[in-house]
């Protein structure tokens, strides 16, 4: 038998999954060179491709990429095309996630408080005086971050089991925003006591990834595994969740255990990713919608295409941040609010008609 054969051979679910991951795959690769190569400071991209290629074993060629140029494409360019996947495949897994598990197409990651309690993290930081805290060995501003989103789910998850029996998912949904207007509330008075930070905490809520390192990617690579992993390995059971709890109860799902682990992974993964990013909003909302619309709505599928295409999205949106207004950089909250905030009305309008 052929390996054509075999191919045809297979499940057509499976060979159509195998199709699209393979074709996430390749927007990863495309992206992540695009990344690389363009950028308003170094060598031309032409030669940052020929240098990529001259680096790959077993090859050689002369890309007149001095080591000085090199530098500015492995300090400044490659840290932040790597953050930027992660940032964007975190989002975008945990967004599709959230969604299988309150069943509703419209939640984002930030559903539970993460946004409202990470930005009152940062809020305090500045206000403190960061510039105080540049003696310390680790940085206090995403640590208050992830600290603050990590606080904030905890109230809500508190406050779901409080007042709401068996923690259903509006219940849930109610108390997110519920701390988000407490998180909001508590930030806005901090901010109006000191004034001379509202710009710093506005940049850093608009999204930021200009100041990327390889710290930053070592510090948020381990929560990333971890919430991707446990989120990935749950996507059969989200699938379950799919035809309602009392159904999937019947079917000897444990619904509480799979949302309370499922929430804790996406949750753990979006507060690590926003404490080195900022707040980029509807990349949780519209990389798993376009992945259902273009492959299917089963989220064996979804998930991991959900990884693939969000990192790949977050990379290609996060270069015209760059080169649009030189030698300013435009935030890359600002970009993808641009394509996200229609694509979120087109759903809206498509919810509606089919309602």
């Amino acid at each position: 038998m052929t390996a054509a054969t075999a191919f045809d051979a297979v499940d057509p679910q499976a060979r159509r999954r195998t199709v699209w991951l393979i074709v996430g795959a390749g927007a990863v690769l495309m992206a992540f060179v695009a990344g690389v190569t363009v950028g308003p400071a170094g060598p031309p991209w032409w030669r940052v491709l020929l240098e990529l290629i001259d680096r790959l074993p077993l090859v050689a060629v002369d890309s007149g990429v001095t080591e000085r140029q090199w530098a500015i494409v492995w300090e400044i360019r490659m840290p932040r095309v790597v953050l930027a996947g992660l940032v964007g495949a975190t989002l975008s897994v945990a967004g599709a996630s959230y969604q299988g598990v309150f069943r509703n197409p419209l939640v984002d990651p930030y559903l539970l408080g993460v946004a409202a309690g990470a930005g009152l993290g940062a809020t305090v930081v500045f206000a403190a005086g960061r510039a105080s805290t540049s003696t310390w060995w680790v940085d206090p501003l995403p640590l208050a971050a992830f600290v603050g989103g990590l606080v904030a789910v905890t109230l809500t998850y508190l406050m779901g089991a409080a007042f709401g029996a068996g923690r259903s998912s509006t219940t849930l949904v109610l108390a997110g925003v519920a701390v988000t207007s407490l998180a909001t509330a508590v930030q806005a008075f901090v901010l109006q006591r000191h004034n001379d930070v509202i710009r710093q905490v506005y940049s850093w809520i608009l999204g930021r990834l200009s100041a990327a390192t390889w710290d930053d990617v070592r510090l948020v690579l381990p929560y990333v595994v971890l919430s991707v992993t446990a989120l990935v390995l749950h996507r059969r059971l989200l699938d379950v969740m799919r035809v309602g709890e009392a159904e999937a109860q019947a079917l000897g799902a444990h619904v509480e255990r799979i949302r309370l682990v499922v929430v804790l992974a996406a949750t753990l993964g979006t507060a690590a990713v926003v404490a080195v990013s900022g707040l980029i909003g509807f990349v949780g909302i519209i990389v798993p919608h376009a992945v259902r619309l273009m492959a299917g709505t089963s989220y064996r599928l979804v998930l991991p295409a959900s990884v693939l295409f969000g990192a790949a999205f977050l990379i290609l949106v996060d270069i015209p941040g760059r080169v649009l207004t030189d030698p300013a950089e435009t935030p890359i909250g600002v970009v993808t609010a641009f394509f996200g905030a229609p694509f979120f009305l087109v759903l809206l309008r498509r919810r509606a008609v089919a309602s």
